[in-house]
């Protein structure tokens, strides 16, 4: 039996997994929440508490009015 994994991980492990393929690269800039949260069929608000997730753990960087980027830092043991 799989347990249920809550949608805001879900996010954040997409995210990390996207960097460690070279998906996404250092200085990308990730889609708005709104359309993140579109893809991810949930709340504007579930992606924010990811992405601000990832930003403390320095794998996204947020610059006021111009988006959210990628530092290209994954944390130990991802």
């Amino acid at each position: 039996m799989t347990g249920y994994v809550p949608t805001f991980r879900v996010v954040i492990n997409d995210i990390r997994k996207s960097i460690a393929s070279g998906q996404l690269k250092e200085g990308d800039k990730l889609p708005s929440l709104p359309e993140l949260a579109e893809k991810y069929e949930c709340s504007v608000g579930t992606v924010r508490r990811a992405v601000e997730h990832l930003q403390i753990t320095g794998e996204l960087q947020g610059r006021q009015g111009k988006g959210t980027y990628v530092t290209g830092k994954l944390p130990e043991g991802s």
